[in-house]
């Protein structure tokens, strides 16, 4: 729209050819042959499908030739706590995209913790064959995977590793400076996979333990008998909180309308509070 009108044939006809080209120019992709958009994307698709197949395949070697005795320690201990074979950890562990994360591990003054979670995640599965409008179908499936503890919830197996120091670890003395444990979180009860961790393995293996390093006296040291007795408290505060949480903790319903069935004047709301 012009704020003022010419009147000559010249300027008129600029201005139309003008809008003519800006309109033409803007609708161009519209009146393109959409089957002929969709093939050509369909074949980008396919083709960054592969280039990426490929890729990932080229790093998944690169993992495996790296693999040594620290790892296949790792591997054994979760195969071994989590009922599979080292052949799945293993393909699952190099095909992880926090892979870096294990030798952050092994290395000097690394990472303190090593996470997995072993759950149910949902799988995305894509077919346009499956479904008429090419949406995604999301299946549940049982993955086990590394993770910073921070960002997942955990609602099945938490496997973790601790360092003891901040030596670098190898595979001379991994088994010495490395602790592995796992907690059964099953539906996020994180409070009953805790509690049961440290009631019937930690505190039954620190009453077993002998050698209290410079404590010469042991377990009859007054320090320890305290630290131990800590523990105990600590256990019994975390089966109150989770009985709580659980509502096994509940008031006694009152039936109410035996109070008021027969009231029937001030007096007798009176006398019935």
């Amino acid at each position: 729209t012009e704020s003022k009108y010419h009147g000559h044939g010249g300027n008129l006809k600029t201005r139309s050819t003008e809008l003519g080209s800006a309109v033409t120019g803007s609708s161009l992709t519209a009146v393109l042959p959409a089957s002929s958009t969709v093939k050509k994307s369909i074949v980008l698709s396919n083709e960054s499908r592969k280039e990426l197949a490929k890729e990932a395949k080229v790093t998944k070697e690169e993992r495996r030739a790296q693999i040594d005795g620290r790892y296949r320690y790792l591997i054994s201990r979760l195969a071994d706590g989590i009922d599979l074979s080292e052949q799945q950890v293993e393909e699952t562990i190099i095909s992880d995209d926090k892979f870096r994360l294990i030798e952050q591990f092994f290395a000097p003054t690394g990472l303190k913790k090593l996470l997995f979670f072993y759950q149910d995640v949902l799988q995305q599965k894509s077919d346009a064959s499956l479904r008429p409008d090419g949406s995604t179908n999301n299946l549940p499936q049982k993955k086990l995977f590394i993770t910073m503890g921070s960002t997942e919830d955990i609602t099945g197996t938490c496997a973790f590793f601790l360092r003891t120091s901040d030596e670098v670890i190898t595979a001379s003395n991994i088994s010495q400076e490395v602790n592995f444990g796992m907690f059964d979180c099953t539906n996020g009860n994180i409070l009953q996979g805790l509690e049961f961790f440290l009631s019937h393995i930690m505190i039954p293996a620190l009453k077993s333990h002998q050698n209290w390093g410079a404590v010469k006296e042991g377990l009859k040291n007054s320090q320890i008998q305290e630290f131990l007795y800590e523990v105990d408290k600590f256990v019994s505060t975390l089966s109150s909180s989770r009985q709580n949480i659980e509502d096994k903790t509940q008031l006694t319903k009152v039936d109410i309308d035996i109070y008021v069935r027969n009231l029937q004047n001030p007096s007798d709301y009176i006398t019935a509070g």
